[in-house]
């Protein structure tokens, strides 16, 4: 496992999150009225969650384990090998199909939930990355 190439994906969902958090309204209301806004957090939160995909693949491709077929089997792969926990994995599961949503548009994107994913569930990806840090000595 090229532990440099986790480092740099670590770094960058840092930044990423902190865009997040940057350009994050204070209210829902605001939120709806500034197109600005929901692009910049759209656009980061999809660099997150495919980031913690691109981690969660490369450490199974270096796993002794069958390689995952689909970015939310990774999660999956994830918590079999002990490194994040179950309530994790399946939220960052949902966060796949947010993410899929929001880069394929396969239905209308739903703002509120991209609005409380910004406010009130950013701290999962910090967790994420808690959770994998023993592995790539952050």
């Amino acid at each position: 496992m090229d532990k440099l190439v986790l480092e740099k994906k670590v770094d960058s969902i840092l930044r990423t999150i902190q865009r997040v958090e940057t350009h994050t309204p204070a209210t829902f209301d605001i939120f709806l009225k500034d197109i600005d806004a929901q692009d910049i957090i759209v656009l980061n939160l999809t660099r997150i969650i495919q980031s913690c995909v691109d981690i969660a693949m490369h450490i199974t491709a270096n796993a002794n384990i069958e390689t995952p077929q689909t970015m939310s089997e990774s999660f999956n792969a994830l918590h079999k090998l002990n490194l994040i926990d179950k309530p994790l994995a399946e939220k960052l599961i949902k966060s796949v199909g947010f993410r899929n949503i929001a880069i394929h548009t396969y239905g209308e994107l739903d703002l509120n939930l991209t609005f409380m994913i910004a406010k009130h569930h950013i701290t999962d990806f910090k967790d994420f990355i808690k959770q994998i840090s023993d592995l790539i000595s952050l």
